[in-house]
């Protein structure tokens, strides 16, 4: 172990980059003692030199070019919060490591495409690539599978990893206001964005959902092997009658491993509501991880923000700073190999499905033949809120292959007294 500085950079001064700085500013001692070597920010980059962030930056170097940052042979390190899967963040990161240096990101999207490629270029060139905070946010998640959890083989990964999703549907929940009223809520209080698509598309929750299989798996990052479905079809009598049957709505990402491959799903689906992850409120995370020695291990906290994320940021700054550099996801680069992907088709659950149908004698005797021929056994079946020639009909059924139900759901959408696509949510089990 060096006792000399290790210099950092700061790719970009948004929420995120100026509660680095902030940290820094109120902890330097403590920092520099954990860290056991002086940990220094020499240098920061950013649009706009002048704006105020609440922090001061008159006292660092300042870059307008987050690659020409990357460059300086004065940073040792380059914490990278600019975003995107591309650009200024993939460019400076590249540049940092080619170099030899130290790179930490919040970055998930980033991570989720290019990760095997980043690693692969961090590890040629004996440099660490951390990424504690693109994972739920101040849950030392990643730190958790890649130590803590390392001597178990791990079955499954799954948790809410998506805080305005989880937020959307609590409050769907606790107000029995429909979705686009708390949507417009979220964005307000600064929970989602103006664009809020890769929130509530899943998109967010999948990024993140690959780098914990890659870890917990010790496989390839494969972004493009995750299933995604979003919350945007989600009802209130979605919520109101999955609560009556002792379940709640949340969107959940699950990666597990069999003898089959790899499954990476993100979708909205029901959960025993008194269950770790069933009773997560707000914008709340949670991963819970199980392996064959350990069992199951839930991890729970804020999943953004400035302070949990920028908390996240510097603890990857501290082991870095103590020496010695570990392979990014846990397997050196060039011993990654990809997971075979299990058929989606395969897998087996339960099943909630939401039917809008033409109200008329002899249509429920449609959908329980298409179920039936589908060999898709049904637990209940109930309709509720008559309107003008429409009813909706809800159906809970007994475990059956995904395929089966895909099948089932497809030809009652094609019957002529079918009114709108029908939802299809998976009972996972908790």
């Amino acid at each position: 172990m060096t006792n000399a500085p290790l210099r950092i950079g700061v790719a970009g001064l948004g929420t995120v980059g100026a509660g680095v700085l902030k940290i820094f500013a109120a902890h330097q001692d403590q920092l520099n003692a954990r860290s056991g070597r002086p940990l220094e920010v020499v240098a920061v980059s950013a649009r706009n030199k002048n704006k105020d962030r609440g922090v001061d930056v008159s006292g660092f170097s300042w870059e307008d070019d987050p690659v020409a940052l990357a460059r300086r042979g004065d940073v040792d390190l380059v914490i990278e919060v600019i975003g995107g899967s591309d650009g200024p963040a993939k460019a400076a990161t590249e540049a940092a490591l080619a170099r030899g240096a130290h790179v930490v990101t919040a970055n998930k999207a980033m991570m989720a495409v290019h990760g095997g490629h980043l690693a692969q270029l961090a590890e040629t060139h004996g440099a660490s690539l951390r990424f504690e905070a693109a994972v739920a946010g101040g849950v030392p998640i990643i730190k958790a599978l890649g130590e803590g959890l390392a001597a178990n083989k791990m079955r499954r990964v799954y948790g809410v990893l998506n805080g305005t999703c989880n937020y959307i549907l609590t409050e769907m929940q606790k107000s029995g206001r429909d979705y686009l009223d708390i949507l417009a809520d979220a964005q307000e209080l600064g929970y989602a964005e103006a664009d809020p698509t890769a929130d509530v598309g899943g998109w967010d929750a999948a990024h993140k959902l690959a780098l914990l299989a890659a870890l917990g798996f010790g496989c390839k990052v494969d972004f493009a092997g995750v299933s995604v479905e979003g919350i945007e079809r989600i009802s209130l009598p979605d919520i109101q009658f999955a609560a009556e049957l002792g379940y709640r709505v949340k969107l959940v990402g699950v990666a597990e491993m069999s003898e089959q491959g790899l499954s990476q799903r993100v979708a909205p689906c029901l959960l025993p509501a008194d269950s770790a992850i069933g009773a997560l409120d707000g914008v709340t995370n949670a991963v819970v991880c199980e392996g064959d020695f350990i069992g199951q291990t839930v991890y729970e906290g804020p999943g953004a923000g400035e302070g949990p994320t920028a908390s996240a940021i510097v603890g990857d700054v501290i082991d870095i700073g103590r020496g010695g550099v570990r392979p990014t996801f846990g397997v050196p680069a060039s011993d990654l190999s990809s997971a075979a992907q299990r058929p989606e088709d395969s897998l087996a659950s339960a099943y909630y499905l939401r039917l809008t149908v033409i109200d008329k004698p002899g249509v429920l005797a449609q959908v329980t033949k298409v179920l039936g021929d589908a060999a898709v056994s049904i637990d209940q079946m109930r309709q509720i809120g008559r309107q003008p020639d429409a009813a909706t009909v809800l159906v809970v059924t007994h475990e059956a292959a995904h395929g089966q139900v895909r099948d089932a759901v497809d030809q009652i959408s094609r019957l002529d007294v079918s009114l709108a696509e029908p939802i299809a949510l998976t009972i996972e089990r908790a």
